[in-house]
């Protein structure tokens, strides 16, 4: 039987159009980072020996690699999640009044649960300025909004209500954990708000010329 004889080139090109064909799985993004990371490993292993230090230079460098490849992903996971969805909405499929939310809260931090106990703070925050009539109901408002509508009907307290809002976004978007002394914060704010209802309900409801929670419209 005769043989067929294929130069190196020729072999090479026909394998890569075979490997080409759908039929073969290709390696995700995610693969080619962990294939990449593997051969670099490798390389410094290899050449331990060589770097000043030997291998605790290595040691430091991979260490370096690590936190590199985590910030990485971090940053791709919020991006990903910013294209795909905005900026996180306020409000669930549930509706609950301002009082709901803030018993809810008040579990969570019971409980030490500060993402959670953060979150249905400043949406007990949001709901009351709409029970109230300080903003309207609007569907799929974010907390940035939150603030910079209810800080123009309110500028003197326009500084709380951002940083209120961008904690929210920090526990809900960026996935932090909160921590006791910005739910204390929100917590604060959410009873100043309280209280100014209150002294505005009293006031009567001719008062709203000298009241500070007129509707912005």
């Amino acid at each position: 039987m005769s043989t067929i004889d294929i130069d190196r080139d020729a072999a090479q090109e026909a394998a890569e159009n075979e490997l080409a064909k759908t039929i073969y799985p290709k390696p995700s993004p995610l693969d080619m980072i962990l294939d990449w990371i593997e051969e670099l490993l490798y390389r410094l292993t290899t050449t331990a020996s060589k770097f000043p230090g030997g291998w605790f230079t290595v040691a430091v460098l991979v260490l370096l690699l690590v936190v590199a490849v985590v910030v990485a992903v971090r940053i791709a996971r919020r991006a990903m999640r910013s294209s795909r969805s905005g900026a996180p909405a306020l409000f669930g499929d549930h509706v609950l009044s301002a009082a709901e939310h803030r018993a809810t809260a008040q579990r969570h931090a019971a409980e030490e649960h500060w993402a959670p106990a953060i979150r249905h703070r400043v949406r007990a925050i949001a709901r009351q300025l709409e029970e109230n009539g300080v903003l309207d109901p609007v569907p799929g408002r974010t907390a940035t909004e939150l603030a910079r509508r209810a800080g123009q009907a309110l500028p003197a307290l326009a500084g709380e209500l951002s940083t209120a809002a961008q904690t929210f976004n920090d526990v809900t978007y960026g996935e932090l954990p909160g921590s006791e002394s910005q739910y204390g914060m929100i917590a604060a704010l959410d009873d100043q708000l309280g209280r100014q209802t209150s002294s505005s309900h009293a006031d009567g409801d001719d008062g709203s010329a000298h009241q500070p929670w007129a509707e912005v419209r």
